[in-house]
């Protein structure tokens, strides 16, 4: 026996005109996005670079290596122009001794200087090669490593994120941030490290030539750091704005790309693209700024650089003149000069690139420290199979704390009864399956299946007990047999044709390209909307659960097909408790109860003839399937 307790009144507001569910997206509208920030700067820029070295934390060996050979190989490219400069002096005492004609030109000398140069330069090639080669496999781990933690957090983050944030907004996170930041693992983490040598390097080789000639130079510095100083503050900001607006195009592309079909039979391609060129004008104009004031950081420094470069070519001439240093040694400063301010111009472009590296950084971290689903409990209860009693006890739910949409409601099922849940779109009806199946957890109350609190389960364990066909498909690219066979992975092929055919799968099967080994495209649409809920449907029988939960399982099957499904699903949930949805009361008659819902809450409950008999609410839905338009209404 069945006994159904109701308690409480009110009307909750509705979440969502279509299903008392929290959108999930707006057709034409764009993504709903989370974090949607209008020109602000990283959050957390020392946190989020924090978080990042100590995700690198796993590489430091690798990365301990890259170091060495990194400076190892800016050590020997700095001593060259040194070893050239010798080489330049030899021969210019060479050619004044012709002159002269006390002497000739050592070329053996020159020679033997230039081998060494050439040997220096060789062994710096190869260490740069070296560590290029550690620090590419290094930028691809971590990068492999970011996916693999996201991919197990998607795995692991409730509904309620998925309903309130747009899937391109999350790819955007999979592709874009993580490619951003190992880029900048793979081509900017070494150059940093170079460039720093490079300058310290530089400057004990340009002191140890002339003091003087080094405080020149010197004198440009400050001016440097002035001007990577005003840039980072200017372009940071749009940096950030140009990460999230990236999220957003993705969003709307993907989202007008899934629902293309509903968005021209609403005719709502102009708006799209308004919403389009909305959101790309906006991530327009932030990439320009960006990418304008990141493009400004090289001429300005190599305009600083060239009046450092001028002002020591005239103080070296005239140190020439008295003799107080060599034209080889004239000649390495310059080369230094240059070497020097050219490591300064990358670490101030490189700036720029941790700027836009840290709003990515961000945005990934963010995603892995969301809130996931509820932790299991601790000692799960581990039952071999259920007997199918279902009790509601009490239970109250809402999307929001201030939007309860189910209220007390109690009802208890017991095993092989057909229970019927009715009612108007956006009165809970498919929000109670869920929170049956623990896609969301209750805000009060208790759901029990034979007698346990679902949370006393795991949820792997749970839904096992579980069969559900949604009105909404699900179908993967991959063959029928393997769509098929995802309701139980270790079913044979015979048993996989078996459920087939009484879904009534296997006529249409066999008459499709490859029979069962067809593969399906990514979207599915090489089959009809109604084959793919028949295939659905079979990979339901074939999980053969203790309780069905059929969801207008037959909504998108023409009426002959229908009824064979009925005859099927009639059949299956023979001693299987099983829950229906229904829009199209005719397909409940045989019910062996019928909630009546509204609101969130049971206003009726009873079988199909009482309920009729009683003339109420059930009475009014039903009646108005069957009712005629009168004739005038089409004049």
């Amino acid at each position: 026996m069945m006994v159904v307790r109701h308690e409480g009144s009110g009307s909750p507001p509705r979440r969502d005109s279509t299903s008392g569910r929290p959108p999930a997206g707006r057709p034409f509208g764009g993504p709903g996005m989370r974090g949607m920030v209008k020109g602000e700067r990283a959050r957390d820029f020392k946190g989020t670079m924090r978080k990042l070295v100590q995700y690198l934390g796993a590489y430091r060996l690798s990365i301990l290596v890259v170091l060495i050979f990194a400076i190892a190989s800016t050590l020997f490219s700095i001593v060259g122009p040194k070893i050239l400069g010798q080489a330049t002096t030899e021969l210019f005492n060479g050619v004044m001794s012709l002159l002269a004609g006390t002497g000739s030109i050592d070329f053996a000398a020159i020679g033997h200087i230039l081998l060494i140069a050439l040997t220096l330069y060789l062994i710096s090639a190869g260490f740069a090669y070296a560590q290029g080669w550690v620090m590419a496999d290094v930028s691809m781990q971590v990068s492999y490593r970011f996916r693999q933690d996201i991919a197990v957090k998607i795995n692991r983050m409730p509904l309620r994120y998925f309903d309130g944030t747009n899937h391109g907004e999350v790819l955007s996170r999979i592709t874009n941030d993580v490619d951003t930041v190992s880029q900048t693992l793979n081509q900017s983490l070494t150059q940093i490290i170079t460039s720093t040598v490079t300058v310290v390097g530089v400057l004990i080789m340009m002191i140890s030539i002339n003091w003087l000639m080094t405080l020149v130079a010197l004198l440009i510095a400050p001016l440097s750091l002035l001007m990577v100083t005003f840039v980072i503050n200017k372009s940071q900001k749009y940096f950030m704005q140009q990460q999230d607006y990236l999220g957003h195009v993705n969003g709307h592309v993907e989202e007008m790309y899934g629902g293309h079909t509903v968005m021209k039979a609403f005719n709502g391609e102009a708006k799209s693209v308004r919403q389009f060129d909305l959101f790309n004008n906006t991530l327009y104009d932030a990439a320009w700024k960006s990418q304008f004031l990141s493009g400004m950081m090289m001429p300005i420094m190599n305009f600083i650089g060239n009046l450092g470069y001028v002002a020591v070519v005239i103080l070296g001439g005239w140190l020439a003149i008295r003799n107080a240093i060599t034209v080889g040694d004239i000649q390495a400063f310059i080369q230094y000069v240059r070497s020097f301010t050219q490591p300064i111009s990358q670490l101030a472009n490189i700036s720029n690139v941790l700027q836009q590296t840290a709003a990515s950084a961000e945005r990934v971290f963010e995603f892995l420290a969301e809130p996931e689903e509820v932790p299991e409990t601790t000692n799960p209860i581990h039952l071999a199979t259920v007997q199918g009693n279902v009790e509601f006890r009490h239970v109250h739910f809402g999307y929001s704390p201030d939007k309860v949409i189910i209220n007390d409601f109690s009802a208890v099922i017991t095993p092989g009864q057909k229970i019927a849940i009715v009612g108007p779109t956006g009165a809970g009806k498919t929000t109670m399956v869920k929170l049956l199946m623990r896609f969301y957890d209750v805000n009060s109350g208790a759901i029990l299946v034979d007698g346990h609190d679902v949370r006393d389960f795991s949820r792997r364990d749970l839904r096992r007990f579980f069969g559900m066909v949604l009105q909404d498909t699900w179908l993967f690219n991959g063959t029928i047999m393997e769509n098929i066979r995802y309701g139980r992975p270790d079913a044979t092929d015979e048993e996989v044709i078996a459920a087939a055919r009484t879904a009534h799968v296997d006529h249409f099967v066999r008459t499709l390209p490859d029979s069962y080994q067809m593969e399906l495209n990514e979207e599915a649409s090489n089959v009809s909307q109604g084959q793919m809920q028949l295939l659905t449907i079979a990979r339901a029988v074939l999980a053969d659960p203790k309780i069905l939960i059929l969801d207008e399982a037959t909504s998108s099957v023409d009426t002959r097909t229908e009824v064979l499904i009925q005859k099927a699903m009639d059949n299956l949930m023979k001693g299987r408790t099983s829950f229906v949805i229904a829009h199209r009361l005719s397909t409940v008659r045989d019910a062996d109860l019928i909630l009546v819902m509204r609101d969130g809450d049971i206003v009726e409950q009873g079988t199909h003839e009482t309920l009729l008999a009683r003339g109420g609410f059930y009475a009014e839905i039903y009646n108005s399937q069957f009712e005629r338009v009168p004739q005038s209404d089409y004049a």
